[in-house]
Protein backbone atom coordinates (compact mmCIF):
# COMPACT_ATOMS: atom_id res chain seq x y z
CA UNK A 1 0.00 0.00 0.00
CA UNK A 2 1.21 3.74 -0.61
CA UNK A 3 1.43 4.68 2.99
CA UNK A 4 1.33 8.52 3.77
CA UNK A 5 4.28 9.38 5.90
CA UNK A 6 3.57 11.31 9.09
CA UNK A 7 6.81 13.74 8.05
CA UNK A 8 5.03 14.85 4.57
CA UNK A 9 5.19 18.45 4.96
CA UNK A 10 1.81 19.69 6.11
CA UNK A 11 1.62 22.32 2.95
CA UNK A 12 3.13 19.87 0.36
CA UNK A 13 -0.05 17.57 1.49
CA UNK A 14 -2.75 19.84 1.40
CA UNK A 15 -1.62 20.78 -2.27
CA UNK A 16 -1.20 17.15 -3.70
CA UNK A 17 -3.24 14.10 -4.33
CA UNK A 18 -2.30 11.39 -2.17
CA UNK A 19 -1.36 8.48 -4.41
CA UNK A 20 -3.47 5.49 -3.34
CA UNK A 21 -4.74 3.20 -5.97
CA UNK A 22 -8.71 2.25 -4.62
CA UNK A 23 -9.54 5.72 -4.25
CA UNK A 24 -11.92 6.71 -8.08
CA UNK A 25 -10.67 9.06 -10.63
CA UNK A 26 -11.03 13.11 -9.79
CA UNK A 27 -10.96 11.70 -5.97
CA UNK A 28 -8.99 14.56 -4.29
CA UNK A 29 -9.90 14.09 -0.64
CA UNK A 30 -11.31 10.79 0.99
CA UNK A 31 -13.06 11.28 4.67
CA UNK A 32 -14.23 9.45 6.79
CA UNK A 33 -16.98 11.37 9.38
CA UNK A 34 -17.85 9.49 12.52
CA UNK A 35 -20.81 9.79 14.58
CA UNK A 36 -21.26 9.12 18.27
CA UNK A 37 -22.81 6.22 19.58
CA UNK A 38 -20.46 3.99 22.53
CA UNK A 39 -20.91 0.77 22.67
CA UNK A 40 -21.95 0.53 19.04
CA UNK A 41 -18.94 2.58 17.85
CA UNK A 42 -16.97 -1.37 17.11
CA UNK A 43 -18.78 -1.13 14.02
CA UNK A 44 -16.61 1.99 12.69
CA UNK A 45 -13.91 -0.12 13.10
CA UNK A 46 -14.95 -2.69 10.90
CA UNK A 47 -15.97 -0.29 8.29
CA UNK A 48 -12.52 1.36 9.05
CA UNK A 49 -10.97 -1.89 8.45
CA UNK A 50 -12.60 -2.46 5.14
CA UNK A 51 -11.42 0.71 3.61
CA UNK A 52 -8.20 -0.29 4.60
CA UNK A 53 -8.48 -3.59 3.06
CA UNK A 54 -9.47 -1.46 -0.38
CA UNK A 55 -6.66 0.87 -0.30
CA UNK A 56 -8.79 3.70 0.44
CA UNK A 57 -7.40 5.43 3.17
CA UNK A 58 -8.73 8.69 4.58
CA UNK A 59 -6.77 11.96 4.28
CA UNK A 60 -9.58 13.84 6.64
CA UNK A 61 -10.84 12.27 9.42
CA UNK A 62 -13.32 13.26 11.99
CA UNK A 63 -15.29 12.23 14.83
CA UNK A 64 -17.95 13.03 17.76
CA UNK A 65 -17.84 10.86 21.46
CA UNK A 66 -17.08 7.40 20.18
CA UNK A 67 -16.16 8.17 17.14
CA UNK A 68 -13.47 10.75 17.84
CA UNK A 69 -11.86 8.27 19.94
CA UNK A 70 -11.78 5.55 16.90
CA UNK A 71 -10.97 9.05 14.48
CA UNK A 72 -8.10 9.46 17.20
CA UNK A 73 -6.66 6.32 16.77
CA UNK A 74 -6.53 6.10 12.81
CA UNK A 75 -5.42 9.62 12.66
CA UNK A 76 -2.48 8.94 15.13
CA UNK A 77 -1.36 5.52 13.86
CA UNK A 78 1.13 4.66 10.40
CA UNK A 79 -1.36 2.84 8.42
CA UNK A 80 0.10 -0.48 8.86
CA UNK A 81 -0.84 -0.16 13.15
CA UNK A 82 -3.93 1.27 12.72
CA UNK A 83 -6.51 -1.70 13.02
CA UNK A 84 -4.10 -3.70 15.90
CA UNK A 85 -4.83 -0.15 17.48
CA UNK A 86 -8.17 -0.36 16.87
CA UNK A 87 -8.34 -3.77 18.23
CA UNK A 88 -6.38 -3.02 21.16
CA UNK A 89 -8.85 -0.24 21.91
CA UNK A 90 -11.64 -1.96 21.44
CA UNK A 91 -10.59 -5.51 23.35
CA UNK A 92 -9.29 -3.52 25.99
CA UNK A 93 -12.78 -2.21 26.77
CA UNK A 94 -14.86 -4.71 26.55
CA UNK A 95 -12.56 -7.26 28.46
CA UNK A 96 -13.38 -7.20 32.15
CA UNK A 97 -13.77 -10.27 34.23
CA UNK A 98 -16.61 -11.18 35.68
CA UNK A 99 -16.43 -13.00 38.91
CA UNK A 100 -19.47 -15.56 40.80
CA UNK A 101 -20.12 -12.69 43.24
CA UNK A 102 -19.86 -9.37 40.94
CA UNK A 103 -23.77 -8.27 40.16
CA UNK A 104 -25.08 -7.48 36.73
CA UNK A 105 -23.90 -4.12 35.23
CA UNK A 106 -21.13 -1.33 34.59
CA UNK A 107 -22.30 0.61 37.78
CA UNK A 108 -19.61 -1.48 40.22
CA UNK A 109 -17.00 -1.57 37.85
CA UNK A 110 -16.94 0.30 34.57
CA UNK A 111 -15.49 -0.12 31.99
CA UNK A 112 -11.46 -1.09 31.86
CA UNK A 113 -9.61 1.97 30.07
CA UNK A 114 -12.38 4.22 29.63
CA UNK A 115 -13.85 4.92 33.19
CA UNK A 116 -14.53 3.57 36.44
CA UNK A 117 -17.27 4.13 39.11
CA UNK A 118 -17.06 7.75 41.73
CA UNK A 119 -16.12 6.48 45.17
CA UNK A 120 -18.95 6.27 47.54
CA UNK A 121 -17.32 8.74 50.19
CA UNK A 122 -19.84 11.66 50.76
CA UNK A 123 -16.75 13.77 50.93
CA UNK A 124 -16.52 13.25 46.73
CA UNK A 125 -20.23 14.49 46.58
CA UNK A 126 -20.74 17.60 47.92
CA UNK A 127 -22.15 20.57 45.62
CA UNK A 128 -18.90 22.21 43.94
CA UNK A 129 -16.50 18.79 44.63
CA UNK A 130 -14.77 17.17 41.57
CA UNK A 131 -17.13 14.16 41.79
CA UNK A 132 -20.34 15.59 42.22
CA UNK A 133 -20.88 16.49 38.20
CA UNK A 134 -20.61 12.85 36.85
CA UNK A 135 -21.11 9.34 38.04
CA UNK A 136 -17.92 7.79 36.22
CA UNK A 137 -14.33 9.20 36.33
CA UNK A 138 -13.10 9.05 32.82
CA UNK A 139 -9.31 9.69 33.76
CA UNK A 140 -8.40 6.00 32.54
CA UNK A 141 -9.23 7.05 29.04
CA UNK A 142 -6.55 9.43 29.15
CA UNK A 143 -3.96 6.92 29.84
CA UNK A 144 -5.30 4.60 27.26
CA UNK A 145 -5.40 7.23 24.60
CA UNK A 146 -1.76 8.21 25.48
CA UNK A 147 -0.54 4.14 24.91
CA UNK A 148 -2.94 4.11 21.64
CA UNK A 149 -2.42 7.35 20.29
CA UNK A 150 0.58 9.00 19.11
CA UNK A 151 -0.68 13.03 18.98
CA UNK A 152 2.80 14.12 17.27
CA UNK A 153 1.18 12.25 14.03
CA UNK A 154 -1.64 13.87 14.17
CA UNK A 155 -0.12 16.80 15.27
CA UNK A 156 2.22 16.67 12.06
CA UNK A 157 -1.25 17.12 10.01
CA UNK A 158 -0.47 13.93 7.52
CA UNK A 159 -4.08 13.65 8.01
CA UNK A 160 -6.62 16.42 8.90
CA UNK A 161 -8.00 15.65 12.14
CA UNK A 162 -10.96 17.46 14.08
CA UNK A 163 -13.27 16.52 16.57
CA UNK A 164 -16.27 17.99 18.40
CA UNK A 165 -17.73 19.06 21.70
CA UNK A 166 -20.07 21.36 23.31
CA UNK A 167 -18.68 24.73 25.57
CA UNK A 168 -20.52 23.74 29.22
CA UNK A 169 -21.15 27.30 29.89
CA UNK A 170 -21.97 29.04 26.68
CA UNK A 171 -23.87 25.90 24.72
CA UNK A 172 -21.97 26.67 21.58
CA UNK A 173 -20.12 23.94 19.73
CA UNK A 174 -16.76 23.64 18.52
CA UNK A 175 -14.28 21.74 16.61
CA UNK A 176 -10.92 20.60 17.94
CA UNK A 177 -8.94 20.29 14.18
CA UNK A 178 -5.58 19.90 13.66
CA UNK A 179 -5.04 22.66 11.29
CA UNK A 180 -5.89 25.06 13.90
CA UNK A 181 -4.58 23.87 17.08
CA UNK A 182 -2.41 21.51 18.66
CA UNK A 183 -4.28 18.34 19.71
CA UNK A 184 -4.14 16.50 22.93
CA UNK A 185 -5.99 13.35 24.56
CA UNK A 186 -8.00 16.14 26.69
CA UNK A 187 -9.35 17.66 23.03
CA UNK A 188 -10.34 13.74 22.34
CA UNK A 189 -12.19 13.11 25.80
CA UNK A 190 -14.10 16.69 25.54
CA UNK A 191 -15.65 15.28 22.78
CA UNK A 192 -17.06 11.86 24.37
CA UNK A 193 -17.58 13.64 27.90
CA UNK A 194 -21.47 12.70 27.73
CA UNK A 195 -23.13 13.80 31.38
CA UNK A 196 -24.09 12.78 33.66
CA UNK A 197 -22.07 9.48 33.13
CA UNK A 198 -18.62 11.46 32.47
CA UNK A 199 -17.29 14.46 33.61
CA UNK A 200 -16.68 17.53 32.12
CA UNK A 201 -12.79 18.44 30.08
CA UNK A 202 -11.39 21.29 31.27
CA UNK A 203 -9.41 22.95 28.36
CA UNK A 204 -7.83 25.61 28.94
CA UNK A 205 -10.27 27.98 30.89
CA UNK A 206 -13.40 26.28 29.30
CA UNK A 207 -15.20 23.13 30.57
CA UNK A 208 -16.99 20.86 27.26
CA UNK A 209 -19.03 18.23 26.99
CA UNK A 210 -20.00 15.34 24.49
CA UNK A 211 -20.48 17.28 21.09
CA UNK A 212 -23.15 14.79 20.30
CA UNK A 213 -25.62 16.99 22.88
CA UNK A 214 -25.41 19.07 19.64
CA UNK A 215 -24.92 17.72 16.85
CA UNK A 216 -24.13 14.09 16.71
CA UNK A 217 -22.35 14.04 13.56
CA UNK A 218 -18.71 16.27 12.53
CA UNK A 219 -20.22 16.03 8.84
CA UNK A 220 -21.05 20.04 8.36
CA UNK A 221 -17.47 20.66 9.50
CA UNK A 222 -16.29 18.75 6.63
CA UNK A 223 -18.45 20.65 4.03
CA UNK A 224 -18.21 24.01 5.43
CA UNK A 225 -14.60 24.27 4.41
CA UNK A 226 -14.34 26.36 1.40
CA UNK A 227 -11.86 24.83 -0.99
CA UNK A 228 -12.38 23.08 -4.69
CA UNK A 229 -11.53 19.57 -3.15
CA UNK A 230 -13.38 17.00 -5.19
CA UNK A 231 -14.76 14.45 -1.77
CA UNK A 232 -15.71 10.99 -1.44
CA UNK A 233 -17.34 10.77 2.02
CA UNK A 234 -17.66 7.92 3.96
CA UNK A 235 -20.48 9.22 6.48
CA UNK A 236 -20.32 6.10 9.09
CA UNK A 237 -23.70 6.78 11.44
CA UNK A 238 -24.62 4.34 14.09
CA UNK A 239 -28.29 5.17 13.87
CA UNK A 240 -30.97 4.56 11.52
CA UNK A 241 -33.92 7.03 10.56
CA UNK A 242 -35.64 4.13 9.30
CA UNK A 243 -37.41 1.88 11.48
CA UNK A 244 -39.88 -0.83 11.58
CA UNK A 245 -43.67 -0.46 13.54
CA UNK A 246 -43.11 -0.07 17.62
CA UNK A 247 -44.43 -2.80 19.32
CA UNK A 248 -43.80 -2.43 22.98
CA UNK A 249 -42.13 0.24 25.50
CA UNK A 250 -38.83 -0.77 24.89
CA UNK A 251 -39.25 -0.44 20.99
CA UNK A 252 -40.61 3.19 21.66
CA UNK A 253 -37.02 4.36 23.43
CA UNK A 254 -34.54 2.72 21.01
CA UNK A 255 -36.81 4.41 17.84
CA UNK A 256 -36.49 7.85 19.89
CA UNK A 257 -33.04 7.23 20.25
CA UNK A 258 -32.64 6.49 16.26
CA UNK A 259 -34.61 9.72 15.29
CA UNK A 260 -32.97 11.88 17.69
CA UNK A 261 -29.25 11.09 16.50
CA UNK A 262 -29.99 10.32 12.97
CA UNK A 263 -31.73 13.55 12.08
CA UNK A 264 -28.66 15.94 11.87
CA UNK A 265 -26.82 13.91 9.22
CA UNK A 266 -29.78 14.33 7.07
CA UNK A 267 -30.33 17.74 8.00
CA UNK A 268 -27.08 18.90 7.56
CA UNK A 269 -26.63 17.12 4.04
CA UNK A 270 -29.94 17.90 2.58
CA UNK A 271 -28.73 21.64 2.97
CA UNK A 272 -25.28 21.23 1.63
CA UNK A 273 -26.88 20.09 -1.07
CA UNK A 274 -29.07 22.69 -1.77
CA UNK A 275 -26.43 25.31 -1.16
CA UNK A 276 -24.41 23.89 -3.77
CA UNK A 277 -27.45 23.86 -5.95
CA UNK A 278 -27.53 27.60 -5.50
CA UNK A 279 -24.35 28.16 -5.91
CA UNK A 280 -24.26 26.28 -9.35
CA UNK A 281 -27.53 28.52 -10.58
CA UNK A 282 -25.24 31.60 -9.36
CA UNK A 283 -22.28 30.81 -11.36
CA UNK A 284 -24.08 29.92 -14.41
CA UNK A 285 -25.68 33.46 -14.12
CA UNK A 286 -22.67 35.07 -13.90
CA UNK A 287 -21.34 33.56 -17.22
CA UNK A 288 -23.78 35.14 -19.32
CA UNK A 289 -23.43 38.39 -18.15
CA UNK A 290 -20.49 40.47 -20.15
CA UNK A 291 -17.44 40.85 -18.33
CA UNK A 292 -16.94 44.42 -18.50
CA UNK A 293 -20.48 44.40 -16.84
CA UNK A 294 -19.04 42.75 -13.74
CA UNK A 295 -17.91 44.43 -10.80
CA UNK A 296 -14.31 43.54 -9.30
CA UNK A 297 -16.13 41.16 -6.59
CA UNK A 298 -18.50 39.79 -8.94
CA UNK A 299 -15.47 38.22 -11.08
CA UNK A 300 -14.01 37.07 -8.27
CA UNK A 301 -17.05 35.17 -6.85
CA UNK A 302 -17.55 33.51 -10.79
CA UNK A 303 -14.19 32.63 -10.74
CA UNK A 304 -14.15 30.95 -6.99
CA UNK A 305 -17.46 29.09 -8.22
CA UNK A 306 -16.27 27.75 -11.30
CA UNK A 307 -13.71 25.80 -9.28
CA UNK A 308 -16.33 24.51 -6.90
CA UNK A 309 -15.71 21.05 -5.79
CA UNK A 310 -18.26 18.01 -6.59
CA UNK A 311 -18.97 15.43 -3.72
CA UNK A 312 -20.22 11.73 -3.09
CA UNK A 313 -21.34 11.32 0.45
CA UNK A 314 -21.66 7.41 1.38
CA UNK A 315 -23.78 7.33 4.27
CA UNK A 316 -23.54 4.04 5.77
CA UNK A 317 -25.84 3.28 8.74
CA UNK A 318 -25.82 0.30 11.05
CA UNK A 319 -28.51 -1.45 11.10
CA UNK A 320 -29.64 -2.53 14.70
CA UNK A 321 -30.73 -6.45 15.25
CA UNK A 322 -33.82 -7.32 15.71
CA UNK A 323 -33.11 -8.76 19.77
CA UNK A 324 -31.01 -4.95 20.46
CA UNK A 325 -33.47 -2.66 22.51
CA UNK A 326 -32.49 0.78 23.27
CA UNK A 327 -29.51 -0.09 25.47
CA UNK A 328 -27.60 -0.74 22.63
CA UNK A 329 -24.86 1.88 22.36
CA UNK A 330 -23.86 1.07 26.38
CA UNK A 331 -24.16 -2.74 25.67
CA UNK A 332 -19.81 -3.16 26.62
CA UNK A 333 -19.76 -6.85 25.82
CA UNK A 334 -16.52 -8.33 23.82
CA UNK A 335 -19.45 -10.30 21.52
CA UNK A 336 -21.39 -7.37 21.05
CA UNK A 337 -18.51 -5.84 19.96
CA UNK A 338 -17.00 -8.36 17.84
CA UNK A 339 -20.50 -8.51 16.36
CA UNK A 340 -20.67 -4.59 15.34
CA UNK A 341 -17.12 -4.77 14.11
CA UNK A 342 -18.03 -8.05 11.77
CA UNK A 343 -20.86 -5.88 10.62
CA UNK A 344 -19.74 -2.54 9.86
CA UNK A 345 -16.86 -4.40 7.64
CA UNK A 346 -18.73 -6.80 5.97
CA UNK A 347 -21.32 -4.02 5.27
CA UNK A 348 -18.72 -1.55 3.56
CA UNK A 349 -17.72 -4.34 1.58
CA UNK A 350 -20.34 -4.71 -0.15
CA UNK A 351 -20.92 -1.32 -0.43
CA UNK A 352 -16.93 -0.84 -2.09
CA UNK A 353 -18.24 -3.76 -4.63
CA UNK A 354 -20.50 -0.68 -5.68
CA UNK A 355 -17.53 1.39 -8.06
CA UNK A 356 -20.70 3.45 -9.63
CA UNK A 357 -21.09 4.10 -5.93
CA UNK A 358 -17.62 5.84 -5.13
CA UNK A 359 -17.56 7.69 -8.46
CA UNK A 360 -17.40 11.88 -7.95
CA UNK A 361 -20.38 13.29 -9.72
CA UNK A 362 -20.57 15.47 -12.55
CA UNK A 363 -20.72 19.64 -12.31
CA UNK A 364 -24.16 19.84 -12.94
CA UNK A 365 -25.10 16.80 -10.21
CA UNK A 366 -22.80 18.57 -7.37
CA UNK A 367 -23.33 16.21 -4.67
CA UNK A 368 -24.48 12.43 -4.68
CA UNK A 369 -25.44 11.19 -1.80
CA UNK A 370 -26.19 7.19 -1.45
CA UNK A 371 -28.00 5.92 1.64
CA UNK A 372 -26.42 2.77 2.20
CA UNK A 373 -28.31 -0.11 3.74
CA UNK A 374 -28.71 -3.58 3.81
CA UNK A 375 -29.27 -5.63 0.67
CA UNK A 376 -31.94 -7.55 2.34
CA UNK A 377 -33.98 -4.73 3.68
Amino acid sequence: MNDISSTTPPNTLRQRRPLHTGRPDRCDRVALVLQRGSALGAYQAGVYQAMHEADIMPDWVAGVSIGAINAAIIAGNPPHRRIAQLHAFWDLITERKIWAYTPDGDVFGGQPGFFTPRSTSPWLSFTGAQGATSYYDSSPLKETLNDLVDFSIINDQAIRFAVGAVNVLTGNFIYFDNYEEEIGPEHVMASGALPPALPMIKIGTDHFWDGGIVSNTPLQHLLEQDDSLNKLVFQVDLFSARGALLRDIQDVLARQKDIMYSSRTRYNTDVYRRIQKWKIRLYEALTKVPDEQLTDEERRLRDELAKMPETTILHIIYQQKAYEGHAKDYEFSGTSMREHWQSGYEDTKRTLKRREWLAIPSREVGVLVHDVHREHE
